[in-house]
């Protein structure tokens, strides 16, 4: 089977809906913008799709919902938060330059859902599918696991529109992801008078760095990386606080359970210190059998098509972890997520409206495997 009969789809219309969406901010954890940003959603969905879009309240923000009824079959699957305070749009405008489009949030991961909807849209029969785009990806998705997991579940497949891998490739296994809080307690007294009174938390948070970075096993493709410390409160004092801040990736579950145990192990090296640790390893490890069968729909519908295991985490790595087949990297081909040279190559916006509408097409008539 090669690339389905292309459907019609209209690069200006997905432009125009890009930026609807990217001109409407939405960082996380900003509840009013995300309000705003997820009533942009469902406009757009329903405008292009029909039917209803439902905000489901969270703590977290209004998550996104769309069904086109029937049994459901697949689950397209994205976030409407992005990582860019209020005003980044000021400094950085949504623009159509040169081919690539740029603006806060188009390539992670508004682009991606901009090419989803109108590529369903392109589609006589939508029956089967749903939407879910959730308020809270970028902290951690906690407000939105389970429902996440639950219609994951129901659906049985799974397409997660965050940005393509480089050069456009799929995104077919991702490491499991966390984040710790290393909290030591010492004890304060005068760096001058009385050094020795004291119990120096910054000296056992040296310490602890030194055992946390060991941990690391990069053969096995497990990261354990210190990235933020703080300590002390005056030059002339003994810390009496410090805390380290460590980022974990891990390719397994054998190593997120030996990386927790050993966190969870952490003992101090000063007499009268105390070290506590919080955190975890939040997002499980997505492995690449559980996109197999949906990648190589992929490549016969779009041959050529490549496929990369990549460190970075999504909701991907939930559904997949459940065993349901999912596959990511369905969004945007273009580069800089997170970054003020985020963009969108333009040329490849069609192509990939078409590739959702053909996979779509294809998990509707045909049974798709538990991982």
């Amino acid at each position: 089977m090669t690339m389905h009969k292309a459907v019609e789809v209209s690069v200006d219309a997905m432009l125009e809906d890009l930026r609807t969406l990217v001109e409407i901010e939405s960082p996380s954890r900003d509840i009013d913008a995300l309000r705003a940003s997820a009533n942009a959603v469902a406009a757009v969905v329903e405008n292009r799709l029909g039917g209803r879009a439902v905000l489901v309240e969270s703590e977290a923000g209004p998550h996104v919902r769309w069904s086109g009824g029937g049994e459901p079959k697949v689950l397209i699957l994205g976030h409407h938060d992005t990582v860019f305070p209020l005003g980044t749009l000021e400094r950085r405008p949504f623009r159509v330059e040169g081919g690539k489009a740029t603006g806060p949030g188009v390539f992670d991961m508004l682009g991606g859902l901009v090419q989803a909807v109108h590529g369903l849209a392109a589609l006589d029969d939508r029956s089967g599918v749903e939407i879910l785009v959730t308020a809270d990806e970028e902290v951690g998705s906690r407000s939105s696991r389970a429902l996440i997991e639950e219609r994951a579940r129901a659906c049985g497949a799974v397409l997660v529109f965050e940005g393509a891998a480089d050069g456009g490739a799929l995104k077919t296994g991702r490491k499991g992801c966390g984040t710790f809080r290393v909290v030591v307690k010492g004890r304060a007294s005068h760096a001058g008078l009385e050094p020795a009174a004291g119990v120096n938390a910054l000296v056992e948070a040296a310490h602890q760095v030194l055992d946390i970075a060991a941990l690391g096993r990069p053969a096995l493709g497990t990261t354990v990386t210190p990235t933020v410390a703080s300590a002390g409160t005056l030059d002339n004092v003994v810390p009496a606080e410090a805390t380290v801040i460590v980022d974990v990736r891990v390719e397994s579950a054998g190593e997120k359970e030996r990386i927790e145990s050993a966190f969870a192990a952490l003992t101090p090296h000063l007499d009268g210190a105390e070290v506590t640790v919080e955190g975890g390893i939040g997002r499980p490890p997505m492995p690449e059998s559980a996109s197999a069968e949906l990648f190589a729909l992929a490549r016969r519908l779009l041959p050529g098509l490549e496929a990369a295991a990549v460190g970075g985490g999504s909701d991907g790595n939930f559904t997949a972890a459940l065993g349901v087949p999912t596959l990511d990297g369905l969004g945007a081909v273009g580069g800089g997520a997170h970054a003020d040279h985020e963009y969108l190559l333009v040329d490849t916006m069609a192509e990939r409206a078409n590739l959702v509408a053909g996979l779509v097409k294809a998990i509707q008539v045909q049974a798709i495997s538990a991982a």
